[in-house]
């Protein structure tokens, strides 16, 4: 039923003790590093600050390992951190946080078993005709298997870890003071507001009943969009810790960047991922909120994307969305006062914030808006812009003392707004942002 492990294994360390006594490890770890880096430093004759002795390549390369050894609530902050706090953390940790994006390490079978009984009970293997116990992919909640059913139907398997759901509020917490205590988030940066909604959002993506509503929800939004396919929920084999949905076979999206593909069809999907963008936010009001490349299947037969993980759906309120239809028009058009007033109304600036920051404010917004204020076709793959933000957003930070960390429930949009960018510079797309989100304004 399984064919040899390939992908990196490790336990998951199931409780609150076992997860705090993996970041002590870690902490402990980058205070040896700093020490080692300070002697270094020392022979050299450079000066030492406590600080930035902290603040290595391999202090960085450490958290995201152990990170990803971990996995649950503490790497999905770290994920989150490395998109949302591209302009918070050092470049060293958001290029390391970076990798966790991409994959965890896998359960060992033993500790999977256990979890297929506990769910589908003693006796389980008789449910299926076979069942591949090497993960097609592991991420940071759950990893996903291949299986054929009893009766024939192939389906794929979110299992999530164990421990995750129950350790959701001490991971955050354990992980925001191992940051706070290295100073790695600027002083000044109230972390508070995020950790609370990445706490909620977690205990939503821990809940396999619930994302398996929104699973059938997106089939139901989509039935009407040719280009994409969402896989069929089986709720026979669905738990609240287990998914259990259609197994989608594809290319991962990254075939579009090979040479051989065809610059039409890359503009084509680039389009058609950017229209799905819109709209979600603007007609939906539901939001699949993290764009990982692993979430799509591309077939170059029939040209479909198929959306696989809808664990990160948000909703949004009507007032929210109009928030950000006004500040869109006010971009294409230009016109600055209206781009502060709105950014004033989605709580990115305060009523009392001094002229000059919020002439800093709508700097930065229209930066980030580039693809929208462009006029004509935006080249993803030419553009530099995440790099100017990045610094932008850098100097923001740490030049103004009027600055506040964007509100909580933009968190999710702004991971989907960077991952749908970089998914588009991935495959080499060029899309006419602005035309596209018209229909919608």
């Amino acid at each position: 039923m399984s064919r040899p492990g390939t992908k990196r294994q490790s336990r998951v360390p199931a409780s609150p003790a076992a997860r705090l006594i993996k970041l002590g490890l870690t902490a402990g770890g980058m205070a040896a590093g700093g020490v080692a880096e300070g002697f270094r430093r020392l022979g050299r004759g450079a000066p030492d600050d406590a600080h930035s002795v902290l603040l290595t390549p391999a202090n960085a390369r450490r958290l995201a390992r152990r990170l990803s050894e971990m996995r649950g609530a503490a790497m999905k902050l770290g994920q989150l951190l490395s998109m949302e706090g591209e302009h918070l953390l050092p470049a060293e940790f958001s290029a390391a946080l970076t990798l966790l994006r991409d994959s965890a390490d896998s359960m060992p079978p033993s500790q999977l078993r256990r979890i297929l009984g506990r769910e589908y009970g003693h006796g389980w293997e008789a449910r299926f005709d076979s069942f591949d116990f090497e993960p097609d992919a592991a991420a940071s909640i759950g990893q996903v298997h291949h299986a054929i059913t009893a009766d024939g139907r192939e389906l794929a398997l979110k299992i999530q870890y164990p421990g995750v759901a129950r350790s959701i509020s001490s991971d955050v917490d354990n992980l925001g003071m191992l940051l706070r205590a290295s100073r790695l988030i600027p002083a000044g940066v109230d972390m508070a507001p995020l950790m609370r909604e990445a706490k909620r959002q977690l205990r939503q993506e821990a809940d396999y009943l619930l994302e398996g509503e929104y699973l059938e929800r997106y089939g139901q939004q989509l039935a009407d969009e040719p280009g994409f396919r969402v896989p069929a929920l089986h709720r026979d084999f669905t738990t609240r810790r287990i998914l259990a949905m259609d197994y989608a076979p594809g290319s991962p999206l990254e075939h579009l960047a090979h040479a051989d593909t065809d610059q039409a069809e890359r503009d084509r999907i680039g389009g058609v991922l950017e229209h799905l963008l819109f709209r979600e936010l603007f007609e939906f009001r539901l939001m699949q909120s993290d764009p990982n490349f692993g979430n799509y299947r591309y077939s170059p037969a029939s040209g479909t994307v198929t959306l696989l993980d809808f664990g990160s759906t948000v909703e949004f309120s009507a007032e929210f969305v109009r928030g950000y239809a006004d500040v869109c028009r006010a971009i294409i058009a230009g016109d600055r006062a209206r781009v502060a007033e709105a950014a004033t109304e989605l709580g990115y600036l305060r009523p009392d914030d001094p002229p000059a920051h919020a002439k800093e404010v709508v700097d930065l917004i229209l930066l980030v808006c580039e693809p929208l204020a462009h006029d004509g076709v935006y080249d993803f793959q030419a553009s530099n812009l995440l790099q100017r933000a990045a610094q932008a957003g850098m100097d923001l930070v740490f030049q103004s003392e009027h600055f506040q960390s964007p509100p909580p429930s933009t968190a999710f949009l702004h991971r989907k707004l960077v991952g749908s960018f970089l998914l588009c510079a991935r495959i080499g797309a060029r899309v006419n942002v602005r035309e596209l989100i018209g229909e919608f304004l």
